[in-house]
């Protein structure tokens, strides 16, 4: 193996992974409304979308990028669900003990998202085209690579998730749970209006 190309992989991935991004701040928001553990299933959904992506993305890199104006079109579907998740998010009054399970995402939402997550698709196209070759050749290499992709991108949601759910206890009165989804709310439109603006 490349030394030097497992080094540059690695300061790709581990930065792309754990900075902010819709599947990051959506898992902070879940977490600060619902707490960490009812958040998992929405981070399993993303796990299997994630790397789902990415071994499409491995196959398909050159039909992708010779149809870039369908990739422009699924980016701004993705910052338009994206922006839909934050308003929900800005809009959801505290939730009481016994609304806990209201509104609640789960597996196929972290899923779905994946499909029109412009980030994904610009973090695989870049991880394939410049990075493919680390594990050698051919799609077994491209599975590693998303193998090892996935080993450092469910602590980053897991970790996000976590930080909501601290957030949720600290901010225990309606005034303050109130305040916090209005944040978190506008975290997830301020990410939507980043994918929606060309770069």
């Amino acid at each position: 193996m490349d030394i030097e190309l497992l080094v540059a992989t690695l300061a790709f991935i581990v930065p792309m992974c754990f900075t902010p991004g819709p599947n990051n701040v959506l898992c902070a928001a879940h977490g600060s409304q619902h707490g960490f553990r009812e958040t998992l299933p929405l981070i399993a959904g993303m796990a299997i979308g994630w790397s789902t992506l990415g071994l499409f993305v491995g196959g398909a890199t050159v039909f992708i990028e010779d149809n870039k104006s369908a990739f422009d079109l699924l980016t701004y579907i993705g910052a338009a669900y994206i922006a839909y998740l934050g308003y929900k998010v800005a809009t959801s009054p505290p939730l009481s003990a016994n609304e806990e399970g209201k509104d609640r995402l789960g597996v196929f939402t972290g899923v779905t998202l994946q499909i029109v997550n412009g980030k994904a698709w610009i973090h695989f196209l870049v991880l394939m085209t410049a990075f493919g070759g680390l594990f050698g050749a051919g799609f077994p290499g491209k599975i590693a690579l998303v193998l090892m992709n996935l080993f450092f991108g469910l602590p980053a949601v897991m970790s996000w998730a976590a930080f909501g759910s601290l957030l949720r206890k600290a901010f225990t009165s309606p005034s303050s749970a109130t305040a916090l989804n209005r944040i978190m709310g506008a975290s997830l439109l301020a990410v939507a209006i980043w994918i929606a603006i060309p770069h």
